[in-house]
């Protein structure tokens, strides 16, 4: 987890550590869609609307509200096994979906280029989800279109090894990660994270969920 030095746009809160994750899980291949949100939530707070462009504005409250209330949907249709639910990935979860068995700074190399994401200043708007080639691991717009809400407090990673890292114990803001449209070309590679107020709703910014258990 983490970038190497020599990976040109590195910052300086990605540390590279070695971490296992034991503990199996499903992530959604695409962001979650604003039909998907209007389905569960009952309104849609995106600034650019359309159904198959992934949902935006929405908190990490907002996201953490809706995973809450799919599960309990899901539940009420007996689709649900005992002791799981929807969740958002953690950070550790995120990357090596990301990454998907990969070293460099995207999940396709350490270039990047308009055909591959939809990123960019001249880029205007979210685009439907799925319209580019998804990575190794069949997973859709990891790098771009909107940043992802992740379950984890940000701040430093372990100086250890860790096993199921889930972030700090304490602290108001989260994790985003992936970049958007309208981020250069560094924001998008597999390492870059942020870290922002649970509150923070911005139109870059959306999710996708895991399903394990809880």
């Amino acid at each position: 987890m983490g970038s190497p030095t020599s990976e040109s746009g590195r910052n300086e809160d990605e540390t590279q550590v070695h971490l296992s994750i034991t503990k199996g899980f499903y992530l959604g291949k695409y962001e979650v869609t604003q039909a998907q949100w209007e389905g569960v939530m009952g309104s849609n707070p995106s600034l650019r609307k359309s159904e198959d462009r992934p949902v935006e504005k929405v908190s990490w409250s907002d996201a953490v509200e809706f995973c809450k209330k799919l599960t309990e949907i899901e539940m009420s249709y007996g689709r649900v096994p005992k002791g799981m639910a929807y969740q958002l990935p953690t950070e550790a979860e995120w990357e090596y979906a990301c990454r998907a068995g990969t070293t460099t700074a995207y999940s396709w190399g350490d270039s990047i280029n308009s055909s591959q994401s939809n990123y960019g200043q001249n880029v205007r708007e979210t685009k439907p989800v799925g319209e580019y080639l998804a990575n190794p691991w069949g997973f859709y717009d990891m790098h771009g279109n909107v940043w992802e809400w992740c379950a984890d407090r940000y701040g430093d990673y372990p100086i250890v090894e860790v096993t199921d890292p889930t972030g700090p114990a304490e602290g108001w803001r989260f994790v985003k990660r992936g970049g958007s449209w309208r981020d250069p070309a560094d924001a998008l590679r597999s390492a870059r994270r942020l870290g922002l107020s649970y509150r923070h709703k911005a139109f870059d910014s959306g999710f996708r969920v895991v399903f394990k258990a809880e």
